[in-house]
């Protein structure tokens, strides 16, 4: 029996025993005890409750004991336990669903380093007001697995979404997929799954006024490399009244092959240089830019700095011969300013240039490389020669 305190009623009884500790545990609560030598932080929240199904557990909460003004005294109750329903029918969740056990994680999508798994459970009991449960069915997590990648690993997209149910009614199957990003660099093959397939349920089937044949094997990809599709189909085993039957003949999916090969992309060939040398033998060079490495297996580059031999005359010696190649160097340069100035009039008519501008820095420190300088249009004149108004580009070779 039960004694009931002031202001409580005798004639409740309690459903069992658990009610019976769940109200003196509230009680002893709001009467709590606590000496007043013991200084505690406020309480955590509430854990989970123990059970994970529809089924009785407790949750538990926890405090700090942050000071104790008289160690004669103890300073119990860091520790508060009460009873709880697990989640399969809490009415926090505003249902009554009867739920399974959870099954067992799934292995990790991953087969070295970081991926996802997940787990089910499934509705035992409907609720008898024939509402729907709310209750969550499936739970995902990452997961790491302890295996570092290896030359012979593949770089895999994350899975995509669950395709459609192949049925409409019944038990069927869906399918879904990722995809690789990166080839393992050892050459190997993939050996990682970029397809995985799961049952699925729909509504119960009715009668359906078809016989149809079994799915055929699916045909090859649409491509031999990267993304294409593929199909299969199945045929109508009974006939019937065109329109009765409402089931696919014909299946369309997505399929993934390796990377197709990118070769090398190059530009054109630059003009030949002037000749390195004014007098006596030397060379002119001629240079081109890779625009696009190769990939995936693609062709290589060609070469990119071509070299051929010139002779412009035979070297003087003497005395005078350094004055003399002095000379010829203003020279060169004389002409070369006039006739850019020259350009800037004679091959622009229509309008004013901006003089060039200096070389670009070399695109390489040693083995050949290229600078490049511009000319670009300062004013613009109404002119027949209008048209002919563009930006120049003027490339070298250096560090040959």
């Amino acid at each position: 029996e039960r004694i009931a305190r002031k202001g409580e009623q005798c004639n409740i009884v309690p459903d069992n025993v658990d009610d019976i500790v769940a109200d003196i545990a509230q009680e002893d609560k709001e009467e709590d005890d606590t000496p007043e030598t013991c200084i505690y932080s406020n309480w955590s929240p509430w854990s989970a409750c123990s059970s994970s199904t529809c089924d009785k557990g407790k949750r538990m909460r926890q405090r700090m004991l942050k000071a104790q003004l008289d160690l004669s005294v103890s300073c119990p109750h860091t520790q508060d336990f009460e009873p709880c329903m697990g989640p399969g029918c809490s009415d926090e969740e505003g249902s009554t669903c009867m739920m399974s056990e959870w099954i067992i994680w799934s292995p990790c999508s991953a087969s070295c380093g970081m991926g996802v798994r997940s787990r089910e459970r499934y509705v035992k009991q409907f609720p008898d007001d024939g509402s729907s449960c709310t209750v969550p069915t499936e739970e995902t997590e990452k997961c790491i697995v302890n295996e570092e990648c290896s030359p012979s690993s593949c770089l895999v997209t994350e899975w995509g979404e669950w395709d459609a149910c192949s049925a409409t009614c019944g038990l069927g199957m869906k399918r879904r997929e990722r995809m690789v990003k990166m080839p393992p660099s050892d050459g190997s093959l993939c050996s990682v799954e970029v397809a995985e397939v799961e049952k699925c349920m729909m509504p119960e089937c009715h009668t359906i006024p078809c016989m149809l044949s079994p799915w055929s094997d699916w045909s090859d990809c649409s491509v031999t490399c990267g993304k294409g599709s593929r199909t299969r189909q199945r045929m109508l085993k009974s006939p019937v009244e065109l329109g009765e039957c409402t089931e696919d003949l014909e299946q369309l999916e997505k399929c993934m092959l390796p990377e197709c090969p990118t070769d090398c992309v190059v530009s054109d060939w630059s003009e030949w240089s002037e000749c390195n040398k004014s007098c006596g033998k030397g060379h002119v060079i001629r240079t081109r830019m890779v625009k696009q490495e190769p990939q995936f297996g693609g062709n290589s580059c060609p070469e990119t700095v071509q070299r051929n031999k010139c002779k412009i005359r035979k070297c003087n010696r003497g005395a005078g011969a350094s004055d003399e190649r002095k000379k010829r160097k203003e020279d060169r340069e004389k002409r070369r300013s006039k006739q850019s100035r020259d350009e800037t009039t004679q091959e622009h008519p229509g309008c004013k240039m901006r003089p060039w501008s200096g070389w670009t820095g070399c695109t390489k420190l040693c083995g050949g490389g290229i600078q490049e300088r511009f000319m670009t249009v300062k004013k613009r004149f109404k002119s027949l020669q209008f048209a002919s108004c563009k930006d120049r580009k003027e490339i070298r070779a250096c560090n040959v």
